[in-house]
């Protein structure tokens, strides 16, 4: 029930998209936000929690139609949340910050004017008064030196600073109303704390109500007064945070509790929410993994690896100073075995990953693979070494080329490989989409009719076509929904299991590092400042910098 201090209350929200057949994407949900209050909306990819967020803005899409009563207390005001109303409200009294701020942000302008021109719009105050503002935000926000940050661009800013900014832009006029979807997604576990703490101190200062829409339960139990389970576009659950997370009702929410890898699921299967909605079977909660037998060979070493990049030159191109993105780093790697990589965004993972497969170049060190040292392969030679070195990218769908199906994509490799016969390549390629649980009717489609966790299995697929040794995952589950993430963990172990595959598992998230890794190394600074047994590294850490990583997760 609304009461005195309620800033929004939703009642019987429908969204529908009408065409040849009407499609309701969001069904009679209904809730209420109290001032400085924060409701978290939780649930997969395709639930209907950001169409919600975007109804409310008044931001759904042209052919979407949004029935029931939205209320928002402004002041003194209670205005309905109508086309007309929201015109004058967006942006003063309710503020959005959205999930992906390279996209949000306008790439030629400077920030500075960005968040100027949102205070001059809302606020009547003179171009002067407002750059000062915006720069007196961009230190409220704990970016550094906010002058300066003032003139620079989006793309010269990290993805943790993007944010930052988004959450001025979104705060600066003092919203009775934020709505923060999935702010801190693909962030590190530091930086999203920091984020974390910082929209909450700002929400306490001006009491705004606020909506935090996330996948991830554990970051709703650190923010959130009430939880809002939604499936589908419907409300499974809804109620106080305490309770939903620590004695949820539903199956649903059950499900998406126990799909994360947390540690006591290690060497053990994750759970999907399939499991769980399949009310005709009971659900095995503790199905153990056979682990994959170990060689006491050396795969791969790394001696001594450095890769630095020229930062200044001089006249005849000689380079005086370079940036260090991976210094003296020194590892093995056995057949058969998980190596886990965690660092915060910036550390040197993804360089260093990228240089095993012969995509940077290498300033000095050796990379021995199967007694091969890959830094002495001329560029023509890297074929043959690629077809034992494979890697799944952070983001299936950059990596997939759009024009091509996804048959055309997988039979490509095994062409120009003489993996197979020409007439057994559809074959081959039916038989790789069986192997990621993909359905037949995928080798006619295209990327953009899949999902992110289908992608990420053509992906997986397309790696697995050359037959690899070593499998690089870079950062490969950290964008999935919780229930999808425990689908590919899955897969990666069964593929395992089946092929005696090696993998380099890099990550930011180190409860996924934990339960799939059996050592682990951490970087930071372009250097490995811990190494060691999984369990040992990430639960008794004794390096200060591993110590803060597991502190943030906690």
């Amino acid at each position: 029930m609304a009461d005195a201090n309620t800033i929004l209350s939703v009642t019987g929200l429908q969204i529908s998209f009408t065409g040849k057949d009407t499609f309701t994407a969001v069904n009679n949900i209904s809730f209420n936000i109290g001032k400085g209050k924060t409701l978290a909306i939780v649930g997969e990819s395709g639930s209907g929690k950001s169409l919600t967020a975007l109804a409310l803005m008044g931001l759904q899409p042209t052919t979407a139609s949004v029935n029931g009563d939205m209320l928002l207390t402004a002041g003194n005001t209670t205005s309905p949340l109508t086309p007309y109303n929201l015109q004058q409200l967006r942006g003063k009294e309710i503020g959005m910050v959205f999930q992906e701020p390279m996209s949000s942000l306008n790439p030629v302008m400077t920030i500075g004017k960005q968040l100027r021109e949102s205070i001059l719009i809302h606020q009547n105050i003179s171009k002067e008064a407002g750059k000062q503002l915006a720069i007196d935000w961009l230190g409220k926000v704990q970016l550094p030196e906010p002058a300066k940050m003032y003139d620079r661009y989006p793309h010269q800013l990290s993805g943790g600073q993007k944010q930052r900014v988004m959450i001025a832009m979104a705060m600066c006029n003092h919203p009775a109303l934020l709505i923060a979807d999935e702010p801190t997604t693909a962030l590190d576990v530091t930086v999203q704390q920091e984020i974390i703490r910082l929209m909450h101190y700002l929400q306490q200062e001006h009491q705004s109500a606020m909506i935090f829409i996330t996948h991830d339960f554990a970051l709703a139990a650190t923010i959130a007064d009430d939880v809002l389970v939604m499936y589908k576009g419907e409300m499974m659950e809804y109620g106080p945070a305490a309770e939903v997370l620590r004695s949820p009702q539903h199956a649903y929410t059950q499900a998406l509790l126990a799909c994360r890898p947390a540690a006591d699921k290690k060497g053990y299967r994750l759970p999907i929410v399939a499991d769980f909605l399949n009310t005709e079977q009971i659900v095995q909660t503790k199905v153990p993994i056979a682990p994959t037998p170990v060689s006491s060979g050396t795969l791969l070493e790394v001696k001594d690896l450095r890769i630095w990049f020229p930062e200044d030159k001089n006249l005849l191109g000689k380079p005086l100073s370079y940036f260090k993105a991976v210094d003296d780093v020194s590892f093995t790697l056995r057949k058969g075995e998980v190596l886990g990589l965690v660092g915060e965004s910036g550390c040197g993972k993804s360089t260093l990953s990228r240089s095993l497969v012969g995509l940077l170049p290498v300033h000095s060190g050796s990379i021995d693979f199967e007694g091969e040292d890959l830094t002495q392969v001329p560029i023509r030679e890297w074929a043959r070494v690629r077809r034992k070195i494979q890697m799944i990218f952070q983001d299936p769908y950059s990596s997939l080329n759009p024009r091509m199906t996804i048959g055309d994509m997988l039979m490509e490799p095994l062409m120009v490989h003489n993996m197979v016969p020409k007439q057994g390549l559809q074959k081959e390629a039916l038989r790789l989409l069986d192997l990621v649980q993909l359905p037949a009717d995928t080798f006619h489609r295209y990327p953009h009719q899949f999902s992110g966790g289908q992608r990420q299995r053509i992906g997986i697929a397309r790696a697995l076509s050359l037959k690899p040794e070593l499998l690089i995952c870079d950062e490969s589950v950290s964008a999935l929904d919780v229930s999808i993430q425990a689908q590919i963990l899955n897969l990666l172990k069964d593929l395992q299991q089946q092929f005696g595959l090696t993998y380099l598992f890099i990550s930011h998230d180190l409860s996924v590092v934990h339960y799939i890794s059996d050592r682990v190394m951490v970087m930071h600074d372009g250097k490995i400042v811990e190494s060691g047994d999984a369990e040992q590294v990430l639960k008794h850490p004794q390096d200060a910098y591993t110590q803060k990583l597991v502190a943030a997760t906690h």
